[in-house]
């Protein structure tokens, strides 16, 4: 499941991001990989361990954990500590698929990626090229949002970043383990949820909700692990 959550930052909040990211220092992306995504990978990164990477990357899991949207969708168990790269001068991604187990910096803890996401710090007009490509049964999705947007997709999908031909990509990313590992679990929880939100905002039926609200945990409760 593709799911695009608009306007993850608010206006005064993104605008901040972004100047913490022009004056930021960045560093070769090869530094962080492994031998063989170092040889598909044309881009910079901050130091996870940075000030300006820790400070933004606080900033954006707040966001988070106050979007309802994204708890829905993602169910999240344990959410990543957020990444920041950069794309200009012809730099790209070439096709992969993330590490199914990441490792948490300065920790022995490890977790399973189940989601991935990407967050937009660059408007889409600022920069040519960039676009997201991502990959499943239904084809091949060119995502490419608005600054202060997330895209969120499996994190078992082929995807990659086309060369950015002009200007300057700006984005975070990161991975999230879910109480359901299980993509269609997921999506089914999603949609429920969605429909359950809807009823209750449209003053339907208070008991279709009530009914619907128990099965939907119910289902959650025999999926989720936690």
């Amino acid at each position: 499941m593709l799911l695009h959550i608009p306007q993850l930052l608010d206006a005064k909040t993104l605008a901040y991001c972004r100047e913490r990211l022009s004056a930021a220092q960045w560093e070769d992306g090869k530094i962080t990989s492994g031998s063989l995504s170092a040889s598909i990978k044309r881009n910079q990164q901050l130091a996870k361990d940075s000030p300006v990477a820790k400070e933004l990357g606080a900033i954006v899991l707040q966001a988070l954990n106050a979007n309802e949207m994204f708890f829905s969708a993602a169910l999240p168990s344990y959410v990543m500590p957020p990444q920041f790269n950069r794309y200009e001068n012809s730099m790209d991604l070439g096709n992969h698929i993330d590490n199914a187990v990441q490792g948490i910096l300065g920790t022995q803890e490890r977790i399973r990626a189940d989601v991935s996401a990407t967050l937009f710090f660059a408007e889409p007009e600022e920069y040519e090229g960039g676009e997201l490509m991502i990959e499943d049964t239904y084809g091949v999705h060119e995502v490419k949002l608005a600054a202060g947007d997330l895209i969120l997709y499996p994190s078992t999908s082929l995807h990659r970043v086309e060369p950015v031909t002009r200007g300057v990509r700006l984005a975070s990313f990161f991975w999230v383990q879910s109480m359901v590992r299980d993509v269609g679990e997921r999506a089914v929880l999603f949609d429920l949820d969605t429909s359950i939100r809807q009823i209750r905002q449209q003053a339907q039926s208070h008991d279709i909700a009530t009914q619907l609200t128990g099965t939907y945990h119910n289902l959650l409760r025999r999926w989720a692990d936690v």
